[in-house]
């Protein structure tokens, strides 16, 4: 039979470690899965991509030059190595005054078919406007006053409107913005928006497609705060272990 000092020192010496024990568990668990995670993703995407240029270069390449066929084992990554040399080359040739001249006949052939034109037109624009160093892509991110007042969200800005567009606008300077949504920045609005109701922000585009995917979770500058999340977080793990060994237990006993 136990007296009530001997449950309330139970209490005290079972219950607090118990506690203890979960604790740091959940810390331990919380800081591997930070570590963890980020590289976990970014190995996966990675193999997805090469997987996927494999899976798509492989059956132009005939069966006596893969590499499959002299090893007991797939190699991942040679249809991406095929690929870049394939698009290296090609970009070497179009270059040189015969190769422009092919390209110039092979882009006009497709400029005069009625259904393939519009589609090869659009996508040749974007491209050359993702891809070429002289092209406007994304280059600055700004906020303007939506979907009320009072909120603001992000936009990318590109080119001015022509003037074709501009002599039918409200007389003012507009800029060109694309507002990406959330979390899935390939999809949103394009607008045009006077230039005097766009608020400039001085982070990359890089960032503020961070901070679309994440919702908000990463915000701009954010990555040293990060890294001290994650020591404070281990630190605290292991002060609740130090706690622990330093704690004293209190002796039960019993009549």
């Amino acid at each position: 039979m136990t007296n009530a000092n001997d449950r309330v020192s139970v209490e005290a010496g079972g219950t607090r470690p118990a506690y203890g024990l979960v604790s740091r568990i959940r810390n331990y668990f919380l800081t591997g899965l930070i570590v963890a995670g980020p590289v976990a993703v970014t190995l996966w995407l990675v193999w997805w991509f090469v997987t996927w240029v494999d899976n798509w270069v492989r059956p132009f390449i005939p069966t006596a030059y893969r590499p499959e066929t002299y090893l007991p084992v797939n190699v991942p990554g040679f249809g991406l190595i095929i690929a870049f040399v394939a698009l290296t080359l090609l970009g070497f040739f179009t270059a040189n005054l015969v190769g422009s001249k092919l390209v110039s006949v092979g882009d006009g052939l497709l400029n005069r078919m009625p259904i393939v034109r519009p589609i090869y037109r659009t996508a040749k624009q974007i491209f050359q406007t993702l891809f070429s160093s002289s092209g406007s892509s994304f280059r600055h991110v700004g906020l303007v006053e939506f979907p009320g007042p009072g909120m603001w969200s992000l936009v990318f800005l590109t080119q001015p409107p022509s003037a074709d567009i501009s002599a039918r606008l409200p007389a003012s300077e507009y800029v060109s913005a694309f507002m990406p949504c959330t979390p899935n920045p390939t999809t949103g609005f394009f607008f045009y928006v006077p230039r005097r109701d766009v608020v400039d922000l001085d982070i990359t585009v890089e960032q503020a497609m961070q901070l679309l995917i994440s919702a908000g979770v990463i915000q701009p500058g954010g990555d040293l705060e990060d890294h001290g999340k994650l020591a404070a977080l281990a630190e605290t793990a292991r002060t609740a272990q130090a706690a622990r060994k330093a704690e004293p237990v209190l002796p039960t006993t019993a009549k």
